[in-house]
């Protein structure tokens, strides 16, 4: 499949950092927990911990909703949940990218189920194309309009994640 770079990785670089700095300020004398939702947030994840300047635990949940196809299935299938406590703690999800909305819906209303202090969600990419569920991003890296996106975590059938641009395929 052909693919055009859409955000160079300088550009993804920069706002990672800007993102820890404002995280890191608003979570200033406090312990968040940031849950991962794997498998497409490793890169951006792994990046936005290091550059941040409070201390935070760290957790994932596994949600899927593609598998092999460019477009949501609709169903969202949970494959691993937390695994350290949350209740009364201020949580972060971290996200790789907001599609339908659909998978961090239901994300969202699993993790409310455990009574945590706060839920704020933070996402590399905001893509309103096939938006079908409104989300409240509070920590936004990029907005994108439209594309099927690869690189930088984010997969097509699980190829293309090792680039380190982002990508629109073709």
């Amino acid at each position: 499949m052909a693919r055009e770079i859409l955000i160079p990785h300088q550009d993804i670089v920069a706002r990672v950092e800007a993102l820890a700095k404002e995280i890191s300020a608003d979570y200033n004398g406090k312990e968040p927990i940031l849950i991962g939702i794997l498998n497409g947030v490793v890169f951006f994840f792994a990046d936005l911990v290091m550059k941040m300047t409070i201390p935070c635990k760290i957790d994932f949940v596994r949600a899927a909703s593609y598998g092999s196809r460019t477009t949501s299935s609709g169903t969202v299938n949970f494959i691993k949940d937390v695994e350290i406590p949350v209740q009364e703690q201020d949580l972060l999800i971290v996200e790789d990218i907001v599609d339908t909305g659909l998978t961090l819906e239901q994300i969202v209303k699993s993790l409310k189920e455990k009574n945590p202090a706060s839920i704020r969600i933070c996402a590399l990419i905001d893509k309103k194309e096939r938006r079908e569920q409104a989300v409240a991003i509070d920590y936004r890296g990029f907005e994108v309009e439209e594309g099927f996106l690869v690189g930088y975590g984010l997969d097509y059938d699980e190829r293309y994640r090792y680039l380190p641009d982002i990508y629109v395929l073709k």
